[in-house]
C-alpha cells in the first residue's frame, strides 16, 4: 500500500501524507469538485480584513452600544458571501435588508446608520443598489398576496420572482442556505399578515423550508428564533436610550 507506516527515519508531514494519497485540491472525481474545483487556492479575504475594509470605508467609530452587533454583522455576512456555494437571490437580499433595518433603525445618528449599511456592502463586495433592487422587486410582488399564494410560489409554481428563486434552489444539490434567506422568508410572512411572534413563525418556517422548498429546516428555524431574540433585545435597548434622552432633557431644563 502507498500508505505504509513510515519507518522511524521518515518524518510524517502533511505534505508526505498528501503525496502518498496523490491528493490535489479541487481535482477529486466528484460533482462538487467538478463545479467548484476551479476555485481551489483562490485568495479569500479574512474576516479581519473584511472588517478593516468596513472600518476604512465607514470612516467613523461605531456607537459603543452597537459595536458588537455591527462586528457580528460584518463577520457573518462576509463568511456567507465568501463561500463558493453562495448565490445571491431576492429572498436573501430581502433578509439582509431586514437585518440591517432591525439593527440600524434606531441608530442615534441616522446618517451614520445609513453609512454603516453602505460600508458593509462595499466591504463584502456586493452592489448595494442591486441588493436593494432585488428586495424591492420581491416586496412589491409579495404585497397583497395571501399566505397560500406565497406558499405556491415557494413550491416553484408560477412565473414570479419567488417561484424562480424556489425552482433554482430546488434544482441545485449544492444550494446553500444562509441566515438572510431565512430572514427573507420571515419578511414574506410579515407581508402576508402572519403575526410576528417566535412561536407563530417557527412552524411556518419549518413547513416552508421542508415541504415547499424541500430543504433542511433546522438552521432556518434556529435563525428565526435568533431574529426574535435580537429584536427583543434591540427593543429594550431603544426603550433604555429613550429614557436616558428624557432624563438628560429634564436635567438640562433644570439647569
Amino acid at each position: 500500500s502507498s500508505l505504509n507506516v513510515a519507518s522511524e527515519s521518515e518524518e510524517i508531514t502533511e505534505e508526505s501524507i498528501m503525496q502518498s494519497l496523490n491528493y490535489k485540491p479541487g481535482e477529486a472525481n466528484t460533482e462538487f469538485a467538478k463545479r467548484f474545483g476551479h476555485l481551489a487556492g483562490k485568495e479569500v479575504k479574512t474576516v479581519g480584513e473584511a472588517f478593516a475594509d468596513f472600518t476604512a470605508e465607514l470612516g467613523f467609530s461605531v456607537n459603543a452600544l452597537y459595536k458588537n452587533s455591527v462586528t457580528d454583522l460584518v463577520g457573518t455576512t462576509h463568511l456567507i458571501v465568501a463561500n463558493a456555494r453562495f448565490q445571491k437571490d431576492p429572498i436573501w437580499s430581502t433578509g439582509l435588508l431586514l437585518s440591517l433595518d432591525l439593527l440600524l433603525k434606531n441608530y442615534p445618528e441616522k446618517d451614520i446608520g445609513e453609512k454603516i449599511a453602505s460600508a458593509l456592502f462595499k466591504a463584502i463586495g456586493l452592489d448595494e443598489a442591486e441588493v436593494r433592487g432585488e428586495a424591492k422587486q420581491l416586496i412589491e410582488w409579495a404585497e397583497g398576496k395571501t399566505k397560500a399564494e406565497i406558499e405556491a410560489a415557494l413550491s416553484g409554481e408560477g412565473d414570479n420572482v419567488v417561484a424562480e428563486t424556489a425552482r433554482a434552489a430546488k434544482s441545485d444539490e449544492f444550494w446553500m442556505y444562509s441566515r438572510y434567506f431565512g430572514l427573507g422568508l420571515l419578511k414574506m410572512m410579515e407581508i402576508a399578515g402572519i403575526e410576528m411572534e417566535k412561536d407563530e413563525a417557527y412552524p411556518i418556517m419549518e413547513d416552508w423550508m421542508k415541504n415547499k422548498l424541500e430543504k433542511s429546516y433546522l438552521t432556518a428555524c434556529s435563525d428565526s428564533d435568533l431574529y426574535f431574540r435580537v429584536k427583543d433585545k434591540l427593543d429594550m435597548m431603544e426603550t433604555m436610550m429613550k429614557e436616558i434622552e428624557i432624563r438628560e432633557k429634564k436635567r438640562m431644563a433644570k439647569n
